[in-house]
């Protein structure tokens, strides 16, 4: 007689903030760099341009297209990105972690830490070498907790070909491989195996 041993149980214990950290963790994403132009106001210094990294972007509409991506209210790209009319998102390749860790870094200039750029349609700047780009129209903001949900309408896309992506896992960055599994590529720590500000350990969407 054969028997089937029963699934086990899963050990569900009422949620707090490190729990949800420690879930999220186990969920493999897409890392992109998102960036929105600067402005010249009438009265007051010009307002830089922005970029961060995040892995809450997704798709959210085919017709019409439609993406969206997750950001702290409290980041220092929030201003920019509540009047940005429009914005790029970067998916990044495999090789982009230095890439990814600028743009989570804080207290620094993002683009002079990434030389590599130049302004594209809509003045959104656009870097160089990413797997694929999206210049997008913001949408919508809609408020979520502490972040805002930004959905943005693609016009604009480019991708370049035979390049693997850059995923976070765990608290390392990843890409897929041969076979369906995916391999570490470096650990999404900064200088002397600090935390990167940005970089989750906490939910994506920083």
């Amino acid at each position: 007689m054969t028997t089937v041993d029963s699934p086990a149980t899963p050990d569900l214990r009422t949620i707090d903030p490190d729990l949800f950290r420690a879930v999220l963790r186990r969920q493999a994403a897409t890392v992109t760099v998102v960036t929105a132009p600067g402005s010249a106001p009438v009265q007051g210094p010009p307002v830089p341009p922005v970029g961060f990294t995040a892995t809450s972007f997704t798709s959210v509409s085919l017709d019409p297209p439609l993406v969206s991506f997750c950001l702290d209210r409290s980041s220092s790209s929030w201003p920019t990105v509540r009047r940005a009319g429009y914005l790029a998102v970067h998916l990044l390749a495999a090789d982009q972690q230095e890439v990814a860790r600028n743009f989570a870094t804080s207290g620094i200039d993002r683009f002079a830490g990434y030389p590599d750029w130049h302004p594209g349609p809509y003045d959104v700047p656009l870097l160089d070498r990413a797997l694929a780009w999206l210049v997008c129209r913001t949408v919508d903001r809609v408020p979520a907790g502490d972040h805002a949900l930004v959905i943005a309408e693609p016009l604009l896309a480019g991708a370049t070909g035979g390049t693997l992506p850059l995923l976070y896992h765990s608290g390392a960055y990843a890409t897929t491989a041969v076979g369906g599994s995916y391999a570490t590529t470096g650990s999404a720590d900064g200088p002397g195996g600090q935390p990167v500000s940005g970089v989750p350990r906490r939910p994506a969407g920083w």
